[in-house]
């Protein structure tokens, strides 16, 4: 049965990306262990794993994200959830030598994976960003929004490090709109995902992982309460743009 979601935000309050799933934590302190243990366990397979599921396609379509988005040559740019680095790989293409890219995270294993020249990696959440205010041209958070623990305290921390005039991308996942695209994009996730996992994957806990990634899918919060959070933490010009009916790109800007 799918977790009851969250309804709408108000100003100031706490807005968690979906409601507990008990299968996997009883608490939110059990639930913050749990993300630890297996975002740093199954570290050294993800990027493998994402290559065979996204069928090569990812890193092209994530650059046309970030240009989409607003991000531009010489930007400073922070990365938040950056993960091993895939979102952060493409928007190094884009700022060039003279642009600077900061990535936070919570998982150390993850971010031991990311190898990429002249990134500076700072362990952190979402929730309270170890960065000045007005430190940022473009921010940046790729398919991390449903592993964090209050959407709206986040979204506050985004707009206080973007400077004026600052731009905002998050990449998410979202659940198709109709039942026939819910129940092939559940049976793929929920069952061919993990199969592929345990057969490319070096770590026993990456189908797990996987099996996760499918039930916070599933129980988000909807794209409406996601772009009225924005709003309501003072963001401008917020939009959502929607590709193969599930990539929802969340952009947004900081009044100059």
């Amino acid at each position: 049965m799918t977790p009851a979601r969250p309804s709408g935000p108000d100003k100031g309050a706490q807005l968690p990306p979906h409601a507990p799933l008990t299968d996997y934590y009883k608490d939110e302190d059990e639930r913050h262990r749990f993300l630890r243990r297996i975002f740093d366990d199954t570290a050294a397979d993800y990027d493998r794993i994402e290559r065979v599921l996204a069928l090569g396609s990812g890193p092209w379509y994530r650059r046309q994200a970030l240009e989409r988005a607003g991000l531009q040559a010489g930007a400073q740019v922070l990365d938040v959830g950056i993960g091993t680095g895939l979102v952060a790989r493409e928007a190094l293409h884009i700022i060039g030598p003279q642009g600077q890219l900061t990535g936070v995270d919570p998982s150390a294993g993850m971010m031991g994976q990311v190898h990429l020249r002249g990134v500076k990696l700072v362990q952190g959440r979402a929730e309270s960003l170890p960065r000045p205010d007005a430190s940022a041209d473009f921010l940046s958070m790729g398919y991390a929004l449903r592993h964090i623990s209050d959407v709206a305290a986040a979204f506050r921390e985004f707009h206080r490090v973007l400077r004026p005039g600052g731009r905002l991308l998050v990449l998410e996942i979202t659940r198709p709109a109709g039942r026939m695209g819910m129940a092939l994009l559940k049976g793929y996730m929920r069952g061919v995902v993990p199969l592929i996992a345990r057969v490319v994957a070096r770590r026993q806990h990456t189908s797990e992982l996987w099996r996760y990634y499918w039930d916070t899918i599933e129980a988000c919060i909807p794209p409406q309460t996601v772009l009225s959070a924005l709003r309501d933490a003072g963001f401008q010009n917020v939009q959502r743009h929607v590709e193969l009916g599930i990539f929802s790109e969340y952009t947004a800007s900081k009044s100059a």
